[in-house]
């Protein structure tokens, strides 16, 4: 039953970071410029071409855009795949967040833990998706997380009454943007990007330690490795092309969180280190 709420809430959520990561493009663009109708806070939902407030029957997740075959109500012009894929991509999130939570969720400070991984999790996506558009991980979002970061790290601790979890968090923090840090200035920004280095210290609080933040990078590497090189040497170009690391992080670390001890767990006993 909670897994099935938190689906449905998930795929809401997913509808509030489409609208959210648009708007905030428009405000970023506009350099604060615009008028009241992109306001994250208090603009209505508008179609992304006609502008045209949008009714409630159109904004329903999931339902909406099947019901009007991809197109919108009033300029007839595709609604991109994205709106859906995000509101389920979202869900489905939600729920394995709570299905293969790592820790026993028995007190109030192990739900605020949960609590804020999700409203992490919406951040997390916004910036993935922001990043694959835009090759851009802008601070109005990773400022945010990072705070989220610092309560899951001390939430965390308390929920433990472990003080270690709070300092290895911490250290891991500073170990991932230590590395990328290091990365960026010896590049000069080639390698990776100035909002990889800011998000990293996040990502590293949430990953929870050390092995765990070298665990987000090796998975990270490795997703970029298989999904994104291929891609570039079938095309024939690889010079000068950029490519967005933040979703492979983004994705290394969800995965991380909801799997890490396992994964963990499973290299000790392989190679008989625990």
């Amino acid at each position: 039953m909670v897994t099935a709420i938190l689906f449905l809430f998930g795929v809401i959520f997913g509808s509030f970071i489409n609208a959210l990561v648009w708007r905030l493009r428009k405000l970023e663009n506009a350099q604060g410029k615009v008028g009241k109708k992109y306001s994250i806070a208090h603009g209505r939902s508008i179609c992304v071409h006609c502008e045209h407030e949008l009714a409630a029957k159109d904004l329903v997740p999931l339902f909406s855009w099947l019901a009007l075959r991809g197109k919108c109500r009033y300029c007839k012009k595709p609604i991109s795949r994205q709106y859906p894929t995000v509101e389920l991509v979202t869900g489905v999130l939600f729920a394995m967040s709570y299905a293969f939570w790592q820790f026993p969720i028995d007190s109030i400070a192990s739900v605020g833990v949960l609590v804020v991984w999700l409203a992490a999790l919406v951040l997390l996506i916004a910036l993935a998706i922001y990043d694959i558009h835009w090759y851009e991980l802008p601070d109005r979002l990773v400022f945010p997380l990072i705070g989220l970061a610092l309560v899951f790290a001390s939430l965390s601790m308390y929920a433990q009454s472990d003080l270690t979890v709070l300092t290895q968090s911490l250290f891991g923090s500073a170990l991932i943007f230590s590395i990328f840090w290091v990365l960026f200035q010896v590049s000069k920004g080639e390698w990776i990007g100035g909002g990889d280095v800011k998000i990293a210290f996040a990502l590293g609080a949430f990953a929870g330690g050390a092995t765990e933040s070298l665990l987000v990078i090796f998975i990270a590497s490795l997703l970029g490795t298989l999904l994104a090189v291929p891609s570039l040497l079938k095309a024939g170009a690889i010079k000068g092309v950029k490519i967005p690391f933040g979703p492979y992080l983004i994705t290394a670390t969800i995965l991380v969180v909801l799997f890490g001890d396992s994964v963990i767990s499973w290299y000790q006993n392989l190679f008989a280190l625990s």
